[in-house]
């Protein structure tokens, strides 16, 4: 994938990782724009290449009572506004078929969650799209496996597709990295590390993840090391009174700290 074929897309020349981040779901117009603004001043700053993330639907649920969005397309219309307003591509993931055209019409990068990266024709969906693909990988696949995900859309004709890890399934209720994960996937495609994901705490008895953003800038560091393409970090202003995944996405305040101690060390290793 190269990412100057991603609209919108600034820094490309910066030879820095790039960056996907913003909340886990959109929750309305004034918290999407106001995490947005802090991101691109922070990003333009320090030359972090920027894709705004945001879901317009939470489908993957606990309880029946979780927060699942706020409405499909007035969401993505936000999506679309922090595109336009701020010059940046955006990125939402789909749950359906029918979600591919949908979501295509208003953000630049589909993804394709974990727990369906294996369904065939949502894959396929997306791909035909047009659009770049963001695969992540489920928490019961092994690296390796990843290539035939990734197959599916270049055989669909779309060679924009990326990878991303988002740790692995370890007992019932924690998730490890495995780094030698990140040269294998990155044999057959751009991979991220989704940092934030990686800490979660998945199936907790009261039916809310839980998660470990203590230890965030430790899973970040290794994978800026051991050369990931990307990053993926949901961050908000509040995370405490987040409708979704608050318990490990990063508080905002501390996004412009870490990624500055990120980019020196990327700085870092580019003469070894």
């Amino acid at each position: 994938m190269e990412l100057n074929k991603i609209p919108q897309l600034r820094h490309t020349s910066s030879d820095n990782f790039f960056l996907l981040s913003g909340p886990c779901a959109i929750e309305g117009e004034d918290m999407a724009m106001r995490i947005a603004e802090q991101v691109v001043k922070i990003t333009d700053k320090l030359e972090i290449p920027y894709v705004f993330k945001g879901s317009f639907k939470k489908a993957n649920r606990s309880r029946i009572d979780s927060f699942t969005g706020i409405g499909d397309e007035k969401a993505l219309k936000i999506l679309r506004k922090v595109s336009e307003r701020f010059e940046i591509p955006t990125i939402t993931d789909i749950h359906e078929v029918s979600d591919a055209a949908l979501a295509a019409e208003y953000v630049d990068i589909l993804q394709i969650p974990a727990f369906l990266v294996r369904q065939t024709d949502l894959v396929v969906a997306a791909a035909e799209t047009g659009k770049t693909v963001n695969l992540k990988k489920g928490q019961f696949m092994s690296p390796e496996s990843m290539k035939h995900a990734a197959k599916k859309v270049t055989d669909a004709g779309n060679a924009q597709v990326m990878v991303t890890d988002r740790g692995t399934m370890f007992g019932y209720q924690d998730m490890i990295v495995d780094f030698r994960g990140i040269p294998t996937m990155r044999e057959f495609a751009p991979t991220v590390l989704d940092v934030t994901h990686s800490l979660q705490q998945p199936n907790q008895s009261s039916g809310v993840t839980g998660g470990r953003p203590d230890m965030i800038e430790i899973i970040a560091r290794a994978g800026v090391v051991n050369h990931v393409d990307g990053l993926f970090i949901e961050t908000h202003f509040d995370p405490k009174n987040a409708k979704s995944d608050g318990a490990n996405m990063l508080d905002l305040q501390y996004l412009e700290g870490l990624l500055s101690r990120l980019t020196n060390i990327r700085r870092c290793i580019q003469t070894f």
